[in-house]
């Protein structure tokens, strides 16, 4: 996967200076997916690579027997803090200047920084139908689907809704599912997760109630760690909209440690779900886990993993590990599931399991890297695609 991408933009704010960015990496039946994140310091590099990682992500869950087809990959991406308090100003302006391309080919959602309700009601302000429209005109019976995932997303578990557990669940699937094949047992499997956002708190969850402990958790005021486990669920009620804990919930044998001793926490897995880059060519050294679990996107940067590599560490990848967000959407979508949170949980559990098997098997087979792996099974995988839907079309 070389190819530049299909097209890049850069856009900016005429109120503000800020810049905005999209980057339709490409087409399938002329549609594509990706999310749209607001964080300060976002750069267009950035977006193309999560461009390309959606586009790896839609092959990935390619399935010739299900409904839901596949689309191009695609992202976008606004320089500003989502906590600014111009930010939804400019969310609004941004998705109003991209509403051509939104109607016609690009379907996006919540990312970093960004939730699925401020990007509807931003979406709705800015004159769009929805921020998937695009996709609409490929499915069978658009009342039915469109019906069939608002559902989806009225769906609430213990308080949470499943649209923020379900991303969860696919993380936390990859991580037993590594388990089995080295053959570890989930009980006594220490886990340190930064981020408890979205993706963080659930994939939290659900290994604790795999049995796993949960030993150290990350967020913007710093680290907390227990050795011997963290209350999951006290701090996830003790969370606020951007995954910051509420320490009064703290019990006393929970320590307040700096911001990045989640790194070198005493635990068999990593699990990053925050912000890109947090793990570079300087702070690996500290990591003595086995295993790195990119619940985020692009967390590892290449030289890291490279090194990481070299001392036994394996890095389970982004684009296959935090895929099962996205496949929920269109799933639910074009009808391989209902709005049913078991049913969505058993599906999304029984692919990410497969999708990690594959991944792992083919790893081994070639005697390289799971990120290598993933690329080659893409790689297999996109003539098919092109084949039988077209790219630019």
């Amino acid at each position: 996967m070389t190819a530049a991408p299909l097209m890049t933009l850069t856009w900016t704010d005429h109120v503000s200076g800020r810049q905005g960015f999209l980057v339709v990496d490409r087409l399938v039946r002329g549609v594509s997916s990706g999310g749209l994140r607001m964080r300060p310091g976002c750069t267009l590099e950035e977006v193309a690579g999560l461009a390309r990682g959606m586009t790896m992500k839609e092959a990935l869950h390619y399935n010739p027997e299900g409904r839901y087809i596949p689309l191009g990959g695609a992202k976008g991406g606004i320089d500003c803090d989502p906590q600014d308090p111009a930010a939804y100003d400019l969310l609004v302006r941004y998705l109003r200047a991209m509403r051509p391309y939104i109607e016609a080919f690009w379907t996006t959602g919540e990312d970093l920084g960004l939730t699925q309700d401020l990007v509807d009601r931003a979406a709705a302000e800015a004159g769009l139908v929805s921020s998937i429209q695009a996709v609409y005109p490929l499915l069978d019976d658009e009342a039915a689907a469109r019906k069939r995932l608002a559902d989806a997303f009225a769906v609430e578990v213990d308080g949470i809704g499943l649209d923020e557990l379900v991303g969860g669940c696919g993380v936390a699937e990859s991580v037993l599912a590594a388990l089995d094949r080295a053959g570890t047992p989930y009980a006594g499997t220490r886990v340190a997760v930064q981020g408890l956002g979205t993706m963080g708190g659930a994939t939290a969850r659900f290994l604790a109630r795999a049995g796993l402990r949960i030993v150290a958790v990350a967020d913007i005021k710093g680290t907390v760690t227990n050795p011997d486990g963290l209350d999951v669920e006290a701090l996830l009620a003790a969370r606020d909209a951007y995954g910051t804990v509420d320490r009064a919930v703290l019990r006393p044998a929970d320590r307040e440690l700096p911001g990045d001793a989640w790194l070198s926490a005493d635990a068999e897995v990593l699990v990053p779900a925050a912000v890109s880059y947090a793990i570079d060519t300087a702070n690996q050294g500290e990591i003595r886990a086995r295993w790195i679990v990119e619940a985020a996107n692009m967390p590892v940067l290449a030289e890291a993993e490279e090194l990481l590599a070299a001392r036994g560490i394996t890095v389970l990848p982004d684009v296959v590990v935090n895929s099962g967000t996205n496949a929920w959407w269109w799933w639910t979508l074009f009808g391989d599931i209902g709005a049913d949170a078991d049913e969505a949980f058993a599906h999304t559990r029984r692919s990410m399991r497969a999708l990690i098997d594959r991944t792992l098997a083919r790893a081994e087979a070639d005697g390289t890297t799971p990120r290598a792996a993933a690329h080659a099974i893409v790689t297999d995988r996109l003539p098919v695609i092109a084949e039988r839907f077209g790219w630019y079309r």
